[in-house]
């Protein structure tokens, strides 16, 4: 049986369909061909899915205190807690922080659980970590919270702007599509501005690497270009807008000289002129931007700097043109139609209105109403360390690892009274410090909706069975609400009630004022509701088509229905670097791994093309540091440290490194890049400023090198640095420490060494400090583990691939300690097709000797790039430097 559904990963919001193998016992996943948002593409991690599924690592039954309870045990105390913190503190001495991993569904129970019955505003949302300044600078410029784009004008736009966007590793079918369009019409202009050069720039026309905090220089820098050449659309600048006078004024005394802006942004000023004539010259523009806009200290400004070059232009609300926030997560859209942000109401109404705060009530029929707004995350974060928040509900999300300062983070929740975490999977850092845990359902499991980058609602739609005692969240939210008196609000019996709920408010008292609006969905039956095709909002009326574009005619959501000019002066992040921290450190996701890694981390397809955490920086800078490429260092600022990898990709400008977001505790040593992130904050979003952290590298020495690969997971590892991959069939660890290597009886320990049959094929030289040694039960290899005073180890590829073997030859056996077979071919190398299981090496070599010149070429005979295109720009890049 074919279920559709939707992915679980970013703000795309792919279609999926999963297809139950009955007699093998699995879940075959597969882009979903009708799906408007993809139609069938997948990125690596979505055609991964299926090796994410399963009930290894997941929180299957309620624990408090760490030990097994009862679920009505669970809510029960939950309940309790939270009523008597609120009875001796008031309701602003709870919180609860959700995530865009949850379904619309949820974070409507969530927000009116808080707001309409607690009566307090302290929820947010891990979505205040990547979008909040998006929202912010729409509801500045337009008055609410709208996308006026759809994915189709990425096609129809005949110069795209991606800024502060890895579109093709952060958004891979976007990407694609992109992509594709490009090469149907080459006429089409890209230009990417990113301080990286990063895989995107493959497909640019021109790249901007930008000084990192710049943003609001370069767009006032085009805004007064743009004037003084003429390049205005009178009619609708009279007509539409207002403010111009004075946003062009601190635009011009900021950046009305070119070279001014060009020093300002450290680029050259022919190449930054060049962009500007490319926008001054092409009608149809979209400028996309995501992460490097939105998380920073000046995030929202940089957003209205781009709106604002686009109501001078008229370019917005047209095919083919506009600003276009491209969404991090799969319901961030979703959450912020409830009110999921602590400064928002329910159904983009505003908490600091007193009749849209009336109108919620009266809906809700609550007892009482949040008056103000509530803790952003980083203040809830504070005020819970403080003492001031005494009891947190986490749901979804992993802060510990995912916040700035995230150190901070973990001895605020080691001093709450009360910490709730609801969650699919155990193990993770924040699961460690809950006092209450609470098996949530996972994504095969959930029932719901979820809303893109594009205000497209899709259903997410179960296909498995709930896993032990795993419940929705709302499920789990109206237990305790129930709990605590507030029995009439939360009778739910079913996702689809609440959905009707969610959609009657949104047109409740609504006069047309308010953009969102999707009442023509507030009387559908139950099996409509089960048969909800993708959807964009507004949807106000029945058999309402959906409206794939808003602000078409004009007409804006501030109360004089006119779009807001916003004055951006510009201002540098709140932190410089100096002599003792000379670096700037950037943080973001890699093509491969999601958020801290809870899913993706059990996908061996994704594991391979980048299986640990590093440090990318420029060769210069990391020779001016004492490291080089291979060697692990310590990265430190004001707030942490971590140890990693170094590499020098060649992505990274002079003064920048670069550290992927994910690794955490559950799969590496130290590798917890959160806890380096300054806390400073954007003064009007609160969203923390991810990208600008002044850092220093050092060296971080070590006496030996080594790892293991073991079927049977490690308890605990006696090294001073590792980090965990997950293989198929196994695991391995990468591993370094100091002191005497370790010794034969280290590696038998290791291996958890219990066979009475256990046969060892083992070289120990302890006077060089080498060992290699590999663990054989019953002909089949159980673990190998391998020692070196250096980090010249074999390739782990040849060992990985024989613990898919049942048994191994002879001929396997004789060479087990040489890590590969005499006379085999050399090393694949660092995975680039995780789909195929391509390596670099493998494909340098294939290139160089059949002279291929395009992916296509590199497709036919390898396969690779083949399947969900997500490494298609690393091919590209390859062919380009085989071609000199």
């Amino acid at each position: 049986m074919n279920i559709r559904t939707t992915c679980p990963y970013c703000g795309v919001g792919c279609g999926v369909i999963a297809q139950a193998d009955t007699d093998r016992g699995t879940i075959k996943i597969s882009g979903d061909t009708a799906h408007p948002s993809n139609y069938g593409r997948l990125c690596s991690k979505g055609s991964a899915l299926g090796q994410t599924l399963g009930t290894d690592g997941r929180l299957l039954h309620p624990e408090i205190n760490g030990q097994r309870v009862s679920m009505d045990a669970a809510l029960s105390h939950v309940a309790a807690g939270f009523k008597r913190i609120i009875a001796e503190h008031g309701p602003d001495a709870v919180a609860l922080y959700v995530s865009g991993q949850l379904l619309t569904e949820d974070y409507y129970v969530a927000n009116k659980l808080m707001k309409g019955f607690i009566g307090t505003a302290n929820i947010d949302t891990n979505s205040r970590l990547c979008m909040s300044s998006a929202v912010a600078g729409h509801k500045r410029a337009f008055g609410e919270d709208v996308v006026p784009v759809c994915y189709e004008d990425l096609e129809l736009a005949d110069l795209i702007v991606l800024v502060g966007s890895n579109t093709a590793w952060c958004h891979p079918v976007l990407f694609q599509r992109i992509a594709q369009a490009k090469q149907q019409r080459p006429e089409m202009k890209i230009v990417v501005v990113d301080p990286r050069r990063t895989m995107t720039c493959e497909i640019a026309d021109l790249h901007l690497p930008v000084r990192s905090g710049s943003d609001v220089w370069l767009f006032n820098g085009l805004l007064a270009y743009l004037h003084e050449h003429g390049h205005i659309a009178n009619d609708f600048v009279a007509s539409h807008t207002e403010g111009f006078d004075e946003a062009l004024r601190i635009a011009r005394d900021s950046a009305g000289d070119l070279k001014q802006v060009a020093s300002a942004c450290g680029i050259d000023t022919e190449r930054l002129l060049r962009f500007y004539r490319m926008f001054a010259d092409h009608p149809r523009v979209i400028t996309a931007f995501s992460m490097g806009v939105n998380q920073s200290s000046a995030g929202t400004d940089k957003v209205n700097s781009i709106i604002n070059c686009h109501l001078l232009t008229g370019r917005i609300g047209q095919p083919g043109a506009g600003p276009f926030s491209i969404t991090g997560q799969p319901n961030a859209m979703g959450g912020r139609e409830v009110g999921g942000l602590a400064n928002m109401l329910a159904a983009h109404m505003d908490i600091e209105d007193a009749s849209h705060r009336e109108l919620v009530q009266t809906f809700w029929r609550s007892p009482r109403i949040a008056e103000r707004g509530g803790l952003k995350a980083v203040d809830l974060f504070d005020a819970i360390h403080a003492g001031k928040v005494k009891a947190v509900w986490i749901m979804a999300t992993n802060p510990v690892v995912s916040l700035p300062d995230a150190d901070k983070v973990k001895e605020a929740l080691r001093r709450c009274e009360l910490v709730v975490v609801s969650d699919c999977f155990s193990g993770t850092d924040t699961n460690a410090l809950a006092h209450v845990l609470l098996p949530a359902a996972g994504w095969g499991e959930k029932d719901g909706t979820v809303t893109n980058s594009e205000r497209r609602i899709s259903r997410q739609r179960a296909f498995q069975p709930l896993s032990g005692e795993a419940r929705p969240d709302w499920w789990l939210m109206c237990e305790v609400a129930r709990r605590m008196g507030f029995d009439d609000g939360f009778n739910y019996d079913n996702a689809h009630e609440i959905f009707l709920e969610h959609a009657a408010l949104s047109t409740f008292g609504n006069d047309g004022g308010r953009a969102f609006d999707i009442g023509g969905l507030a009387k559908i039956t139950s099996t409509e509701y089960d048969d909800l095709a993708p959807i964009q909002w507004p949807v106000p009326e029945r058999n309402h088509p959906g409206t794939p574009r808003l602000l078409e005619s004009g007409r804006f959501y501030r109360r004089n229905h006119r779009a807001r000019f916003v004055p951006t002066a510009p201002r540098a992040p709140a932190h410089k670097a100096d002599a003792e921290f000379p670096w700037i450190l950037n943080t973001g996701r890699i093509r491969d791994q999601w958020h801290t890694m809870s899913r993706t981390g059990r996908a061996p397809q994704l594991s391979s093309h980048l299986p640990e955490p590093y440090i990318d920086m420029h060769a210069q800078d990391a020779l001016l540091s004492a490291v080089s490429d291979g060697q692990l260092a310590r990265v430190e600022t004001q707030w942490g440290a971590l140890v990693a990898r170094v590499k020098t990709s060649g992505e990274m400008p002079r003064g920048s490194i670069f550290v992927p977001i994910h690794w955490n505790g559950a799969f590496a040593s130290d590798a917890r890049v959160g806890a380096l992130v300054n806390p400073v904050v954007d003064p009007v979003s609160g969203e923390p400023e991810f990208k600008h952290t002044p850092a220093r590298v050092m060296p971080f020495p070590v006496n030996w090198h080594g790892f293991i690969l073991t079927r049977t997971p490690l308890a605990t590892l006696d090294a001073t640095w590792w980090t965990a991959i997950q293989g198929v069939q196994f695991m391995r660890y990468e591993i370094a420490g100091r002191g005497r290597p370790p010794s034969v009886e280290w590696a038998h320990q290791a291996l958890q060494v219990n066979h009475a049959d256990a046969d060892w094929v083992e070289f120990s030289d302890p006077a060089c400090g080498l060992y290699r040694g590999a663990l054989l039960v019953d002909e089949r290899i159980e673990g190998c583990v391998f020692i070196s005073p250096r980090t010249d180890l074999p390739s782990r590829t040849w060992l990985s691939n024989l613990f898919a073997k049942k048994r191994i030859g002879n001929a396997d056996r004789a060479s087990l300690l040489n890590g590969g077979p005499t006379g085999a071919s050399e090393d694949p190398g660092p995975m680039v097709c995780s789909c195929f299981g391509v390596g670099r090496n493998t494909l340098c070599k294939a290139i160089a000797q059949n002279q291929w010149k395009t992916p296509q070429d590199v497709g036919v005979k390898l396969k690779a790039g083949t399947n969900c295109g997500s490494c298609l720009p690393e091919i590209k890049t390859l062919l380009k430097q085989s071609l000199g």
